[in-house]
């Protein structure tokens, strides 16, 4: 086994590998940026590392200046989480060179997967449904138009490199697709550095729904379950459950064939996941990541799988310990992601200091976090705070759950996404599992009010929060600056009726 990991990576997701580390009796070696000289993370690990300069090109992207720490640490491997460098194949090949084993799949797995032309492909070939399309980039607009018009309206514009929904545009006819093609074009090149993009038919309203995948350097591959990831915004998502509430035994062994299959086709070996796409009774290849998911815990918890502890073993080289037969999956699962944006200004991005801070606890319930009391989130890097998961016999029991501990979750200083969780638990739609990868968009209005409810409810709590743990005058200000928030809020939604 491996005696010392690096993780390449910051905040919650590198206390997560650390746990796993901890556990397997593995040293863990954490680097961090100037912005993150105080996070929790460089404390919680055997040995911290300095970054420098917290720009991200300069820091947690920088190839070289992680590989040499990694050799003045000793670390056998780096685990790089998820986002950064995770799905970077140049990194591991001078993890390889430098004698470092990369805690992933190989380069050309990566290179595979990370094009989505490329990747549908190969999908296509393995017998796995794909969402019918261009097979290759678009490089004239009379042949696009033709293709369009075969496939059916809506279409969508999709850049090749693209991730995160970046380099996406829904058409609605034909007049708006030399713009759409042509504004993609440019995002695409913009930020992934490569124009190519492609035409797919477009699904107006689907399920999102995941698999994980387990497999070994042996030819084993599982998966264990399936995840639904249909809220989003801008393509990104913000909760997560599993299993799917549409989910049957019957659909799941179908649709977990097709995972393992893919994975099969391609020669992978690590954990890592394939997105589907579901309409009306039909599932779709949508990508695969390469990678750990950040929603992985409701998996870990319904499955019972320590899904970072079996990639480590992985990568050392062990057979899988797991049979397909081997993953049941009990009860149900649901993960909200607190992100410091405000939820009633379009998810703006809301850095900043915490000034007071209570997290959620009793039966059912899981926190990973990287923050405290005081820290104050970074401007340079992603926006979340926290995964809060709650965990019950049934999907009911997981809802009241999470409600539960919402409510006990205390965040000041900043906005965060708490207030839009709870009014999701609240949505009657959602509650009944009726779910797209639209949803937000669709119920846009009744969230948004029902997010004004919970900031006044909430409104009543800080005040309560005097004999605690924060000074009156701080409260008090506080206080005010949420009633300010509340009324700015109230006037712009009067503003759109």
């Amino acid at each position: 086994m491996f005696e010392k990991i690096l993780i390449a990576n910051r905040g919650e997701i590198a206390i997560r590998v650390m746990r796993a580390c901890r556990e397997l009796d593995i040293k863990s070696v954490a680097i961090y940026s100037d912005a993150d000289t105080t996070s929790l993370y460089t404390n919680y690990a055997d040995e911290s590392y300095p970054l420098g300069n917290p720009s991200p090109a300069k820091s947690y992207l920088n190839i070289e200046k992680i590989i040499n720490i990694a050799l003045e640490s000793g670390a056998d491997a780096i685990h790089p989480g998820y986002g950064f460098l995770a799905e970077n194949p140049k990194f591991g090949e001078e993890c390889e060179k430098n004698g470092i084993k990369l805690i992933g799949p190989s380069g050309k797995v990566i290179n595979q997967m990370g094009d989505k032309i490329t990747s549908k492909a190969l999908m296509k070939k393995a017998g796995v449904p794909v969402i019918e399309g261009t097979p290759e980039g678009i490089t004239d607009l009379d042949e696009a138009k033709e293709i369009a018009r075969q496939i059916g309206y809506p279409v969508i514009i999709k850049a090749s490199a693209g991730g995160g929904g970046i380099g996406m545009r829904a058409v609605y006819e034909e007049d708006e697709l030399v713009r759409a093609i042509e504004s993609t074009q440019s995002v695409a090149s913009t930020n992934f550095g490569d124009s190519t993009v492609f035409i797919e038919k477009y699904l107006e309203k689907p399920r999102h729904i995941e698999f994980q995948l387990l497999a070994d350097e042996h030819g084993n591959v599982i998966h264990v379950a399936d995840r639904e990831c249909s809220i989003q915004r801008r393509h990104q998502k913000l909760l997560e459950e599993s299993p799917s509430p549409i989910m049957t035994e019957e659909l799941r062994a179908k649709m977990g064939e097709s995972a393992v299959k893919a994975a099969e086709f391609i020669g992978y070996s690590s954990a890592g996941t394939v997105e589907f796409l579901y309409d009306n009774g039909k599932y779709y290849f949508l990508e695969m990541n390469t990678r750990i998911q950040v929603e992985h815990p409701i998996t870990e918890i319904v499955t019972n799988t320590d899904l970072i502890k079996e990639q480590i073993k992985i990568a050392n080289g062990d057979e899988l310990n797991y049979v397909q037969n081997d993953i049941q999956v009990t009860g149900h699962a649901i993960e909200c992601r607190i992100n410091a944006e405000d939820p009633l200004n379009d998810f703006a991005p809301n850095p900043g200091k915490i000034t007071g801070y209570r997290s959620p606890g009793g039966p059912g319930v899981r926190l990973d976090s990287g923050v405290y009391m005081n820290y104050t989130i970074p401007t340079f890097y992603d926006s979340m705070i926290s995964k809060l998961i709650t965990y019950g016999r049934n999907r009911n029991d997981a809802i009241n759950r999470m409600r539960r501990a919402l409510s006990e979750y205390i965040i000041l200083g900043l906005k965060t996404t708490i207030p839009f969780h709870k009014a999701i638990m609240r949505n009657p739609n959602f509650i009944s599992g009726d779910l797209n990868t639209h949803f937000i968009d669709q119920y846009k209005k009744g969230i948004e009010s029902e997010m004004i409810n919970v900031i006044t409810e909430d409104l009543e709590t800080v005040n309560k929060l005097k004999s605690t743990f924060m000074p009156s005058k701080k409260i008090a200000a506080i206080s005010a600056a949420v009633g300010s928030y509340l009324n700015t809020a109230k006037n712009q939604q009067m503003q759109k009726k």
